[in-house]
């Protein structure tokens, strides 16, 4: 990384390098703009010294006289209760959660928004959750609401309500990133807490929540903070990831607090009883399933879910989620179809958990008709959540389309099955040779049904017949242990499925990797190493293509990878594999010097594109024609900017958060989603081999990012190629200008001979005087179309001009075809390929160009 200099060059003619801030100098600078969320720190430590609540549970005088609830604030009139349960802590642990969540969640809402609106949406959320939470509990009492009549003798003390809304509330002063981070992440651990807890403090930080959502906007004076703005393919995954893990946790979160509040406490009841034994069980209840009574059912069913194995068995759902999780935040199709199943698996057990419910509790007959449809409005709410947790994972299918290579796969299931087999074989076998000693007495019938329900967690198939126990002391040991050794293997052979990744025909990354540096590949080649390109090796050289296949059509990337005098053997060698697998071949973005060959084929080509390129050696920056961009240089340097050069992994984790936060942003800012093949994303900056060269404001906050791409000759870099450009709102005018201008220099010092700016898609430079334009054909239509119709979205024309400011030499990069007739399927294969999420209404509007 590089540090400040004190070069006495002119301004112009220097890189102004700089420094990013250390985690040392972000925290200081933190604290120092948190004086009211401190303040909130020392009040809840104070408070709960005053009241008793730092070494010990709230007694009941605190709160009888503190804490809100119904019968403080509604039966006893005590108003002053609303305002100061969000100031004191209800137990330690309360304190030391509420103190740090002070500092860390209502500190960033304060640095935000400032003190004073942290001031009023800490105060005016926490009143608005507590009192109108309180509210609704003495209403819905009144009426005989379960959860309300359930809750209606708490007393409630919890800061968490106010630092909750004003974290909300903070939101709409944020960028797209961390304002749809903050919002769904909250909001979906909220809800967890509300579903499967059900406790006063989490309805009223429910009702804190929505209202700090509202107050952001007013606060920011900003409606439209309140919409949902698109996010790229990356962000997508890390949301849809974070939901799935933080709805994971709810079952544990009812588990541990044995609550009976909630529809989605169902499991609760049955780990809740007291153990039950079997021999007492035998002795009391008989020897046959057809005379036992409605109790020793219960008991039984109690009995089944006892034991270590039966424990850890009821966390699979869990722990498959939390792994489904960790394979969406990394793209695997697997771990989407895994969330899907285990959802599914819910759905379709519900009926089962809601069985075991009443059987544990002996519901009785003499039920209300308000009871009964309070019951199937619980029931509708147990099975909303994984019906809606399924439909985000189809609607959002499309980014979640990493697969692993067929061969690990196949090893997978062999796995998976044989380790089923082996175990159930085992229990069955072991559970035949002690039949007789099964409670209530088992057929071999039985015997094959329990064997598996030993493999499903005990609340989903509890009360299922025939419910046997083992009472031979081998069987019983693997009556516990064969379902959790079975997902044990499954988890851990997923693991290893989930980090395979497909790699191209015949070749590796580091052979592609050492092809580039030997052969080159052009300015545009090592976009061949980006995700989603396939890569075929030449049987007869040393060479390699990068393409993709679309709709039948083989799309090339750039220049074959090989040595000058093996092109042509290279294309022909292509061509031919593709035929074999009837393919139309289309080589993309090639440049001048291959076009001959082309033509010897018999082939069509056509300009798809304009690449920039200055020449860094001898690079001045002086005269007219520099003019603009020794302004923004200048400019620049006078403000305090300055300009670090590092790879991904240099960088400080603030320095990550902040370029997501950039990018996240110009998405959002977007019509349309993300476009791909030539144009890289977020992804493709972490490669090691690509360097960043960030711009850097006074303040030491991130104004600008751009990422570029070795050009390789002979195992060195000689030049770099522009790829991610970003840049924050709030940046200095022509921050590009002074980033690229900065880098342009750089590469002079560091000997670099060529610096393109890349291919601007779909562009064509101006006809010279003299010169007439070639007449129009129906591919050239297309391009015009997807030209036009993508410019108001991704400003192709625009991103144009502005490379000229640099005073590039022009290279037409082509497409070459071997069939005109397929030229409406190459088309939508190349609208695909930059648009892979394109929409159909858009795809019949391409299709429609080619009729005119």
């Amino acid at each position: 990384m590089t540090g400040a200099t004190t070069d006495s060059r002119p301004a112009d003619d220097v890189e102004p390098k700089g420094r990013l801030r250390s985690t040392g100098e972000l925290i200081a600078g933190f604290v120092r703009r948190i004086p009211f969320s401190i303040v909130v720190a020392v009040l809840l430590v104070v408070t709960a010294a005053l009241t008793g609540t730092m070494f010990g549970p709230a007694g009941e005088d605190t709160l009888e006289f503190w804490a809100a609830g119904v019968i403080s604030t509604f039966e006893g009139a005590q108003w002053w209760t609303v305002g100061t349960s969000i100031a004191i802590p209800q137990d330690p642990f309360q304190l030391v959660f509420g103190v740090l969540a002070a500092l860390l969640l209502l500190g960033v809402a304060e640095r935000r928004m400032g003190t004073w609106r942290a001031i009023v949406a800490f105060t005016v959320t926490g009143l608005i959750g507590t009192a109108l939470g309180a509210w609704l509990q003495w209403f819905g009492g009144e009426v005989g609401e379960w959860w309300a009549t359930g809750t209606a003798a708490d007393l409630t003390l919890d800061p968490l309500a106010g630092i909750v809304g004003a974290l909300i509330a903070s939101t709409s002063f944020m960028g797209a990133l961390w304002r749809r981070r903050i919002r769904l992440v909250t909001l979906a651990a909220i809800l967890t807490f509300v579903l499967y807890d059900g406790d006063s403090s989490n309805v009223y930080r429910l009702i804190a929540a929505v209202a700090g959502y509202l107050l952001g906007a007013l606060l920011a004076g900003d409606a439209s903070k309140l919409s949902v703005r698109r996010s790229s393919h990356a962000e997508t995954r890390t949301l849809v990831a974070a939901v799935i893990a933080v709805t994971a946790i709810g079952p544990v979160v009812a588990l541990l607090n044995g609550t009976e509040l909630t529809p989605f406490a169902f499991a609760s009841y049955l780990f809740a009883e007291q153990p039950v034994s079997l021999d007492e069980l035998v002795a009391r209840c008989g020897d046959t399933a057809s005379s036992l009574s409605a109790q020793c059912l219960s008991d039984l069913a109690v009995l089944t879910t006892q034991g270590f194995g039966m424990f850890l068995l009821s966390f699979v759902p869990v722990a498959l989620l939390l792994l489904a999780s960790w394979g969406l935040h990394r793209g695997r199709r697997f771990a989407r179809w895994l969330a899907i199943t285990v959802n599914a698996a819910i759905l379709l057990f519900a009926r089962t958990s809601l069985d075991a419910t009443f059987t544990a509790n002996d519901v009785e007959d003499d039920w209300s008709a308000f009871d009964l449809v309070e019951l199937l409005v619980w029931a509708v709410a147990a099975l909303a959540l994984p019906i809606a947790l399924i439909i985000m994972l189809v609607v959002t299918r499309r980014h979640f389309g990493i697969r692993s290579p067929r061969e690990a796969f196949r090893r997978f299931v062999a796995i998976v099955t044989g380790t089923f087999v082996v175990l159930a074989a085992a229990y069955f076998l072991v559970g035949l040779a002690t039949l007789d000693e099964f409670w209530p007495a088992a057929t071999p019938a039985d015997l094959a049904v329990d064997t598996l329900k030993r493999f499903v967690p005990p609340h989903f198939l509890a009360v299922v017949d025939p419910i046997v126990v083992p009472g031979h002391d081998l069987t019983s040991v693997l009556w516990q242990g064969v379902g959790v050794a079975f997902w044990l293997v499954f988890i851990i052979a997923a693991i290893r499925l989930m980090t395979r990744a497909r790699v191209g025909a015949g070749a590796d990354a580091a052979r592609l990797r050492a092809l580039l540096r030997r052969n080159g590949g052009g300015t545009l080649g090592f976009m061949s190493t980006w995700p989603g390109n396939v890569i075929w090796t030449s049987s007869e050289t040393d060479a390699a293509v990068a393409y993709r296949v679309i709709n039948g059509i083989a799309i090339t990337l750039s220049d074959p990878i090989c040595r000058d005098e093996d092109a042509g053997r290279v294309i022909r060698e292509f061509a031919a594999f593709c035929d074999a697998n009837s393919w139309v071949p289309v080589f993309y973005s090639v440049h001048p010097q291959y076009l001959p060959i082309f033509e010897e084929l018999g082939w069509q080509h056509m300009s798809v594109g304009e690449e920039t390129i200055v020449r860094t050696k001898g690079l001045e920056l002086t005269g007219k024609p520099w003019q603009k961009v020794r302004q923004a240089l200048n400019r620049g340097v006078k403000e305090g900017m300055t300009t670090v050069w590092a790879s991904w992994d240099e960088l400080p984790r603030a320095t990550v958060a902040e370029i997501n936060a950039i990018s996240e942003e110009w998405v959002a800012e977007k019509e349309m989603p993300e476009m791909g093949f030539t144009l890289g994303g977020m992804e493709e900056l972490k490669d090691p081999d690509v360097r960043l060269m960030l711009a850097v404001g006074p303040d030491g906050r991130l104004q600008a990012v751009t990422s570029w791409l070795p050009v390789f000759r002979d195992g060195e870099v000689i030049g770099w190629t522009i790829d991610f450009m970003r840049r924050a709102d709030d940046s200095m005018n022509g921050i590009m200008e002074f980033l690229i201008a900065s880098a342009a220099l750089r590469m002079k010092d560091d000997g670099a001979e060529v610096l393109s700016l890349s291919g601007a898609p779909l562009a064509t430079k101006p006809v010279a005087p003299g010169e007439t334009a070639p007449d129009p054909t129906v591919m050239s239509r297309l391009l015009e179309f997807l030209a036009r119709t993508l410019e108001p979205a991704y400003g192709f024309s625009s991103l144009f001009r502005f490379k000229a400011k640099f005073n590039p030499d022009y290279e037409t990069i082509s497409m070459a075809y071997p069939d005109p007739l397929a030229l409406p399927t190459i088309g939508l294969a190349i609208g695909r390929a930059y648009l892979p999420e394109v929409s159909p209404k858009e795809a019949v509007a391409l299709v429609r160009t080619l009729t005119k």
